[in-house]
């Protein structure tokens, strides 16, 4: 896996791509370029952390395209798009699917800069909390079935009795279950669980 921030640079003009990684390296960050959308999909990983540089018109697939199916597979890098034919309807496009910044070539490379030092500091960011949603994830998987129905119970705010009358058993039952349950998911209170299970959800269903 690489942790390392990264820009990368999609643009199927040479000296563009040349440039960018000009002007980025001069700043001690890392770069990565690719001159198609195709070439770096076949490259990058969720796991990487870092930002992308788009430009919006491209042979093959599109960036807009490129955005749309990142988003489809719920990968959350920071894009700024570029473009020297970039129109409202399209920045308004691009902004609704969630890009960080449009700019219009030529753009000041002090704005530039600062653009990607804000979207590579977000990703650190999403990073972790890809991380800490895997890892829920791993331990929702790894409750029994039984750890599960309480665990859905217990965040639906019922009691050990209410939750041993639903499920047929006796609230010691309840209590070793959620017990277990809790040690299992990391839990140190209700409100953790909670929002544990929250931004579980959110993303896929327990």
């Amino acid at each position: 896996m690489n942790y390392e921030p990264t820009v990368f640079i999609v643009d199927d003009d040479p000296a563009v791509r040349d440039s960018l990684r000009w002007l980025l390296e001069s700043m001690r960050l890392k770069v990565a370029t690719f001159g198609s959308a195709e070439d770096f999909l076949k490259f990058y990983t969720m796991h990487m952390i870092g930002c992308l540089i788009l430009d919006v018109r491209m042979p093959g697939m599109s960036g807009l395209q490129l955005q749309q199916f990142l988003t489809k597979q719920k990968y959350a890098l920071p894009i700024l798009f570029i473009t020297g034919h970039g129109d409202i309807p399209m920045a308004v496009r691009a902004m609704q699917a969630g890009a960080m910044y449009f700019l219009e070539k030529p753009f000041e490379d002090q704005v530039l800069l600062d653009y990607v030092h804000e979207a590579l500091a977000l990703d650190v960011e999403n990073q972790q909390s890809r991380i800490r949603l895997t890892m829920t994830q791993a331990r929702i998987a790894n409750l029994t079935e039984r750890e599960r129905e309480v665990m859905e119970l217990v965040i639906d705010n019922h009691s050990n009795k209410e939750i041993a009358t639903k499920l047929g058993v006796s609230i010691k039952t309840v209590e070793f279950h959620r017990s277990h349950m809790m040690d299992k998911m990391h839990a140190t209170s209700l409100i953790e669980l909670v929002n544990m299970a929250r931004e579980a959800t959110d993303n896929e269903k327990i």
